[in-house]
C-alpha cells in the first residue's frame, strides 16, 4: 500500500504547522531586499521531508515516546533547514543553474554576488540560532554533516575529471553528500529529545542507511524512460559516475569500456552518444544491481528501526522509508 506525505505526516501534523511558523520567524530580517529573497525561499519549500525526519525520529527515540516536542527539537530542525538551504544557494552559484524545483534559483534573480552573501546569511543565522541556545551538541551534528557534503562534492568533482570510480568510492561520496543530511536530521532528532549517546548513533546510522537508498534511487531516474524529477541523462551529460553505470562497466569488456567511457566523456549533450549509455546501462544489468543494492539499504535501515519501541511515529518512518525508494520523482 502507498502512503500519501499526509499519510506519513499525521502523527506530527500539527508539529510540522508550528514548525513552519517558527521556521519563518527564524527567517525574519530588517533588511528589505533580504526579507524578500527569504519569502521567496519559503514559498518555494519541498516535500520538507528533512523536519519530517527530526520529528518522527524525536518521537521514536525519546526516552517517553509519547512526550511532547522540546523547543531544541523545532530549533534543531530549523537549523538544518537554514544550513541545507544555504548549501543549496551556493550549489547553484557553483553549477550556474537557473532552476531550483521548477522555480528560478537565487542566482537567477538576483545574480551571483546576491545569492552567495544569501548562502552565507543562511549559514550565520542557522550558527546562531544554535548559539543564541547553547544547542552545542545539535550544531555539532550539523556542522559535521555540512562538512561531509562539501567533501563528498569536491571528491565528485576529483573523480569526475579522470571518470575512474570505483564503487567503493562511489558509496563514499553518497555517504557524504547525501546520506549525511538525512543522518542529521535523525540523530539531531534524536539529540534533542534526550536520547542518550548510544541511542542517538542508532538513529544516525539509521539516517545514514536511508540516505544512502534515497540517493541511489535519485541516480536511477537518470536512465528513466519519462523526465521524472530531473531530465534523463544528466548525470551522464554532467559526467557524473553513479552506481548502475559503474557497475554496468566493470563487467564490460576492454574495447567496450573504452567506447562507453569515451562517450560520457565526450558527450558535450549529445543525445545519442547519452543514449548510448542509458542502452549500454540497461542492457548489463545496471539498473536491477543498483535496485538490489538500494533495497539492501532499506532492509539494513528497517533492521536498525525496528530496534526502538513500537510507536505511531515508528511506524511513520517505516512508511517514510518506502515513500523515499518508490516516489516518482
Amino acid at each position: 500500500m502507498k502512503f500519501s506525505l499526509d499519510d506519513i505526516q499525521a502523527p506530527i501534523a500539527a508539529e510540522m504547522q508550528e514548525f513552519e511558523q517558527k521556521f519563518r520567524q527564524s527567517m525574519q530580517t530588517r533588511v528589505l531586499l533580504l526579507d524578500k529573497i527569504m519569502g521567496y525561499i519559503i514559498k518555494r519549500k519541498g516535500k520538507q521531508l528533512r523536519p519530517m525526519f527530526v520529528f518522527l525520529t524525536a518521537h521514536t527515540a525519546a526516552p517517553d515516546p509519547g512526550a511532547q516536542l522540546s523547543e531544541a527539537t523545532f530549533r534543531g530542525a530549523a537549523l538544518i533547514e537554514l544550513l541545507h538551504t544555504a548549501t543549496l544557494v551556493h550549489d547553484d552559484v557553483v553549477d550556474e543553474s537557473n532552476y531550483r524545483r521548477g522555480f528560478f534559483s537565487i542566482n537567477a534573480l538576483w545574480k551571483n554576488k546576491i545569492a552567495v552573501l544569501v548562502g552565507d546569511y543562511l549559514l550565520s543565522r542557522g550558527m546562531a540560532l544554535a548559539l543564541e541556545n547553547d544547542d552545542f551538541d545539535l550544531l555539532k551534528i550539523v556542522n559535521n554533516a555540512v562538512r561531509e557534503l562539501s567533501e563528498g562534492e569536491l571528491l565528485q568533482i576529483e573523480k569526475a575529471r579522470r571518470l575512474d570510480i570505483t564503487e567503493d568510492v562511489y558509496f563514499d561520496i553518497i555517504r557524504q553528500k547525501t546520506a549525511s543530511l538525512i543522518a542529521s536530521c535523525t540523530a539531531v532528532g534524536a539529540a534533542s529529545a534526550g536520547a542518550d549517546k548510544a541511542t542517538v548513533e542508532r538513529a544516525r546510522l539509521f539516517g545514514e542507511k536511508v540516505g544512502m537508498a534515497f540517493q541511489i534511487k535519485d541516480d536511477l531516474f537518470d536512465f528513466g524512460t519519462d523526465e521524472i524529477g530531473k531530465p534523463v541523462g544528466i548525470d551522464i551529460k554532467e559526467k557524473k559516475m553513479t552506481l548502475p553505470l559503474i557497475h554496468a562497466l566493470s563487467k564490460a569488456s576492454w574495447l567496450t569500456k573504452r567506447r562507453i567511457i569515451y562517450n560520457v566523456k565526450n558527450n558535450d549533450g549529445r543525445s545519442d552518444r547519452v543514449q548510448a549509455v542509458i542502452e549500454f546501462v540497461k542492457q548489463s544489468g545496471g539498473l536491477d544491481y543498483a535496485i538490489q543494492r538500494m533495497k539492501q539499504y532499506r532492509d539494513e535501515a528497517l533492521e536498525i528501526l525496528h530496534t526502538f519501541p513500537a510507536s505511531p511515529a515508528r511506524t511513520s518512518l517505516q512508511q517514510l522509508i518506502d515513500y523515499t525508494i518508490e516516489r516518482e520523482k
